[in-house]
């Protein structure tokens, strides 16, 4: 079998030696994590692979042992120094007013800059295509500018605008109804014609600016519209349907952080065994703020016959274990997912993306609360499908999370949806069928090497 194997991978590298490919995200764990897998798998086969980002990830490219392209002209910006260099964003208030400002100032004006690093990468680094994520405005440039192929992920929730759907951004789920769906299209229009119209605004201007073709798509689709394939994280399952998908988006499966074997001993804490229930919470690694989730998740619980487990990312761990001392209560900086998730029964999360999908592939139900930075979109899509329940707020209540929690673990509808979902993501290999989409835009007039 390893025979068969070792020659079936070097028909693969006949066609993929000597191919450069330029992976480019913006400066987000969760644009650049969920990258990190297809990157490794498309290194593994052959390819010549190197990454464009921000100084904040070159330790782990290094660990990777990814070649390294630094911003130069873009500026460094991050979820850490965001609010310092653009210290108006603390005064929004109005979730959509807040995305608008994000979607200008972190992406749209950002897509000059990543262009010009791109030219200079280019003189040294010709690379034969590009692999970015969908929040990385500068694609049309390199398509249209550069006349390179760029395949997008889509490592958020479908952007793709459908007239069957309520608009992007709103975090709304599908009416069935006849005067849902009238009021869908009325939406539809005020949120590229009002809602949306400043971001909007920005993205035209920024294409007459630099001549780049515009041809009235809206903040949300221009980069699946401009990519010459789009590759969506994910199954259909976790998507609503819609008559009118694109013929480029192609879904690959959950699109997950490479992680290499541990070398260490597994994380475990005795209690594990003690508890009959077990809630792992997290805010992700961008949330910095625990009064959000994780302080109302521990107020529920605390002192109680479940046990919870909190990762917080670095954020005031150390005050968070003294101020809830108490046996049923672990509050740990990191602990990689694939060693706690078996034994959670409930996932509290503010609805990243990545860490949803992470859940869901681990078959632990959820109770999401999360609004900004597009999270109301996948936070709709748990309540949607019962993998979950939705709470429709950033900051939840104690009593709203233990309730969420105690009707997921009373009812098995939960559990069975997502251990059904979990059953789809396993039918996707999701580094073969990007290696597929990539061969198919670097060689010409080649046979099938799979």
């Amino acid at each position: 079998m390893k025979d068969l194997f070792d020659q079936q991978l070097e028909e693969i590298r006949k066609f993929t030696k000597g191919k450069r490919i330029l992976f480019a995200c913006v400066p987000a764990d969760g644009h650049f994590n969920p990258l990190t897998g297809i990157a490794v798998h498309l290194q593994k086969i052959g390819y010549d692979v190197r990454w464009y980002t921000s100084a904040t990830f070159s330790e782990k490219l290094a660990k990777l042992n990814i070649p390294q392209f630094p911003f130069k002209k873009a500026m460094e910006i991050n979820g850490d120094n965001f609010e310092t260099i653009f210290p108006e964003r603390k005064k929004i208030k109005s979730a959509i007013a807040k995305l608008n400002y994000d979607l200008k100032n972190f992406f749209i004006d950002r897509a000059p800059q990543y262009f010009e690093d791109l030219k200079e990468i280019h003189q040294t680094f010709p690379f034969d295509l590009v692999i970015a994520d969908c929040a990385f405005t500068a694609v049309s440039f390199v398509e249209q500018k550069l006349k390179i192929p760029t395949i997008v992920m889509g490592i958020i929730p479908l952007l793709a605008k459908s007239k069957d759907l309520p608009p992007y951004g709103l975090g709304m789920v599908p009416s069935n109804s006849f005067f849902g769906t009238i009021k869908e299209r009325f939406l539809r229009w005020m949120a590229t014609n009002i809602l949306f119209r400043p971001s909007n605004k920005a993205l035209k201007q920024l294409c007459k600016t630099h001549q780049l073709s515009y041809e009235g798509q809206d903040v949300f689709n221009y980069n699946l519209d401009k990519s010459s394939v789009f590759l969506q994280s994910a199954t259909p399952g976790f998507e609503y349907g819609r008559s009118d998908i694109p013929a480029k988006v192609h879904y690959v499966g959950p699109l997950l952080p490479y992680t290499r074997p541990s070398a260490t001993k597994p994380w475990f804490d005795e209690r594990l065994n003690k508890y009959e229930k077990v809630i792992l919470v997290t805010q992700g690694t961008a949330e910095k703020d625990v009064t959000k989730l994780i302080k109302p998740t521990l107020e529920a619980f605390k002192n109680t016959d479940t046990l919870v487990v909190v990762t917080t990312a670095g954020a005031q761990t150390q005050e968070l274990r003294s101020d809830y001392n108490y046996d049923n209560i672990i509050i740990e900086d990191f602990i990689p997912y694939a060693e706690i998730m078996p034994y959670a029964d409930v996932y509290v999360t503010n609805g990243g993306y990545g860490g949803t999908l992470l859940g869901i592939q681990n078959e632990v139900p959820l109770v999401v609360a999360g609004v900004h930075e597009g999270k109301s979109e996948i936070c709709a899509r748990v309540g949607y499908f019962d993998l979950g329940i939705n709470l429709k707020t950033e900051r939840p209540l104690p009593r709203q999370i233990k309730k969420a929690v105690e009707t997921i673990l009373a009812s098995p509808k939960y559990k069975q949806n997502v251990a059904i979902l979990a059953d789809e993501f396993g039918e996707y290999k999701t580094g073969e069928v990007t290696a597929k989409f990539v061969r198919e835009l670097t060689v010409q007039d080649v046979t099938n090497a799979w």
